[in-house]
Parts: structure tokens; sequence; C-alpha cells
């Protein structure tokens, strides 16, 4: 990147964060975009080796934070689900739910289908296992399902909370910083020849 022009360096780490940002959309389909998320920074970096912002602490904090998300959403999920009498079968069920849900609705409503697909399926994938499959009373199914259902958003939540978090430390590692400004005279001939193409472009 620090032979780039600014301007080019500046487009192409943009571009670069915009697609980090949609693939923390793919926290609503149930898949693990906060670790895609880390393996497209990883290739960045080896694209860029030079980036010394990248550092083993960024690392650290990287995976730290991955590691986080997924606490925060399984334990969530888990937890709320349990709150309102959901067993673990139904708590697996209704996680297994979710990610069929968002998979089925995600072609409508220009994606927000996914969040919409993704409760509805641990709200069903829930009910149907504690009603049908467990025998529980119907009042009792419902707030087990309930609980699923809110786990799963709130678990969701966390979750790309914690990603944004992610884009945020990495955008601003990567970010480029515009060079000081070099005198001509200090430069040889081709060198400033190139300066001044990169100045006009």
């Amino acid at each position: 990147m620090e032979y780039l022009p600014f301007q080019l360096s500046w487009l192409l780490t943009g571009a670069f964060i915009t697609l980090l940002g949609f693939v923390l959309l793919l926290n609503i389909f149930g898949l693990p975009a906060n670790w895609i998320l880390l393996g497209l920074t990883v290739l960045w970096k080896m694209a860029h080796p030079s980036a010394g912002n990248l550092d083993i602490w960024f690392w650290v904090m990287m995976i730290g934070l991955a590691l986080v998300g997924e606490a925060l959403e399984l334990g969530v999920q888990v937890l709320n689900a349990r709150r309102h009498g959901s067993s673990s079968f139904g708590t697996f069920a209704g996680m297994i739910g979710a990610i069929a849900g968002a998979i089925l609705l995600a072609p409508l409503f220009f994606g927000l289908g996914a969040l919409i697909g993704a409760l509805a399926g641990a709200w069903t994938g829930c009910f149907v296992t504690e009603l049908l499959i467990r025998g529980m009373p119907l009042k009792t199914a419902l707030d087990a399902a309930f609980g699923a259902m809110m786990g799963r958003f709130l678990g969701t939540v966390c979750k790309c909370g914690v990603g944004g978090g992610m884009l945020a430390l990495t955008a601003g590692r990567i970010w480029p910083r515009a060079m000081p400004p070099l005198s001509p005279d200090s430069l040889d001939g081709p060198t400033q020849v190139m300066l001044l193409l990169s100045q006009n472009i």
C-alpha cells in the first residue's frame, strides 16, 4: 500500500472495510461471520506484510473478541431459553430452527427475511420439540419457545456488536495515513517524475 498513490490506497482500504461490513451480516444466518472477518484480515496482512499496525497484540485482541462473541451468542441463547423453561433438547432444536429459518427466508425483504426467519425458526423449533416430542403443556411450550426466540435475538445482537468492535479495530489499524510532503529537490530524476504523476492522479 505504501507504493500506491494515497487516493488509490484510500479507495482500496475503503472497499475492503465495506466488504467486512457486509460479512458481519452473515451473523444473522448463524454463520461464523466474525471468524470470516478475522480470516479476511489475515489475507489483508498477507497481501500487505509491511502493515506494521497489525502487530501481535492486534491479533490477540481480534481472536479474543471473536471468542467473546461466540461465548455471548451461545450463553445468551441458552440462559434465556432455560429461564423460560426450555429443555436442552428444545434449546438445541431452536438453534437448528433458527439457522434453517434464516436460510429459507433470506431472499425476502432485501435480506431482512433472514432475521425474521431466524427468530421464527428458533420459536418453531423449540415449540414443536417441547410440545410434540417432550409432551410439555401448551402454555409451558409457548413460554419456552418465546425464550428461545428472544435468546436467539439477543445472542445475535451481542455477536454483531462484538463483530462491530472487530471491524472498528481493523479499520483503525489499516486505514492509510497521509505521507508527509516530500521535497522534490531531495529526490532523483525518475522519483521526481513518479511523485508528480501520483500527485496528479
